[in-house]
């Protein structure tokens, strides 16, 4: 517990400090978002926080990875994930530099899916499920799929960051006992890195976004860590608490995606139709959505701890609990008329 608590506080303060200098660099080539009808925020906002995140994670697992005696096949691990990242975050820097415009959509998937593919090939897929072929098309849609969630929900500043951070969190706690280091190792110094972006994400004089670079890398990596969790021995349903931990992103991805294609346009077309941005016009104000959707998250997570402690009866029913909430939420915020 000790060693992950020190990955922690070391990807933290490595993070808050290295964002002010690259801030600046990111200011001083012009590197910055600006705002349009989705993204509403006030004048150039540097987009390089997910640059800042990368390195304080990357350092963090190599320092402590080379500082500390590890089992065998961790460094392996180890080094795949950082090489799937890596890509992931220049797929996400080389759109961010092509904005407003960015990727063609078609070509982004195809570099994802090639990345989902080459981590499939070191070992990491979904082991619960068979045939083999079944649970390599089924990971590929899991990488890809959780990837792109947190692009898709970082439409608000602390939203996506908090949702990471929280996650993260919660895959530590729910595998801490069965000690799956890599997991615990990246879960624990993925929150300390993104922690450390928080605070500039949030305020008004240095504020930073973290940009498709962060959100691609930071929702790949969760993807990542949720596959090498040891869920539960009681109940077969306790697989699926991944789902749960990361049911705030997943669900406001399938959610835009059905309204838009409700209204005959491609889910892939940016619109107002976020359930934060519901909330928004339903009278909430930025901070407490943000704050809102934490509290749920948390509870949420909560829930998946759970699931994976009881018997399969009791998991059952809470997981329909889980969706006729999801579905009342729906209910509700779709009454929001959208311009």
């Amino acid at each position: 517990m000790t060693f992950y608590l020190k990955c922690f506080l070391f990807s933290f303060i490595i993070s808050l400090a290295i964002i002010p200098l690259v801030r600046y660099l990111s200011i001083k080539f012009g590197h910055y978002d600006n705002p349009n009808e989705i993204k509403t925020h006030k004048g150039k906002v540097p987009l390089s926080g997910g640059i800042c995140v990368f390195v304080s994670f990357s350092l963090t697992l190599i320092i402590f990875r080379f500082l500390t005696s590890f089992p065998t096949g961790t460094l392996r691990e180890l080094r795949y994930i950082l090489i799937g990242s890596f890509l992931i975050l220049l797929v996400g820097f080389i759109d961010d530099l092509k904005k407003p415009k960015g990727i063609k959509a078609e070509l982004k998937f195809f570099i994802e899916i090639f990345i989902a593919v080459f981590m499939i090939t070191r070992g990491f897929s979904i082991d619960f499920i068979k045939p083999d072929y079944i649970s390599y098309i089924l990971t590929v849609l899991w990488i890809v799929g959780i990837t792109n969630a947190f692009n898709i929900i970082d439409i608000m500043d602390g939203l996506s960051s908090s949702q990471v951070f929280i996650s993260a969190i919660a895959f530590f706690m729910i595998t801490m006992p069965s000690e799956q280091i890599y997991v615990n190792f990246l879960s624990t110094a993925l929150a300390g890195s993104v922690l450390g972006f928080i605070p500039y994400n949030m305020s008004s004089k240095y504020k930073i976004f973290l940009g498709d670079s962060g959100s691609l890398f930071c929702g790949f990596i969760l993807s990542i860590v949720a596959l090498g969790g040891g869920y539960s021995d009681l109940n077969p349903l306790g697989v699926y608490a991944p789902i749960l931990i990361l049911s705030v992103p997943i669900y406001d991805t399938f959610y835009v995606s059905y309204v838009r294609m409700r209204k005959g346009i491609s889910p892939f077309t940016g619109t107002k139709d976020h359930f934060a941005l519901r909330l928004e016009i339903m009278g909430y104000d930025r901070k407490k959505i943000v704050l809102i959707t934490s509290l749920f998250s948390v509870c949420m997570s909560f829930l998946a701890y759970t699931v994976t402690n009881v018997k399969l009866s009791i998991g059952i029913f809470l997981y329909v609990i889980a969706i006729i909430l999801f579905l009342m939420i729906s209910k509700k915020i779709s009454m929001v008329k959208i311009d």
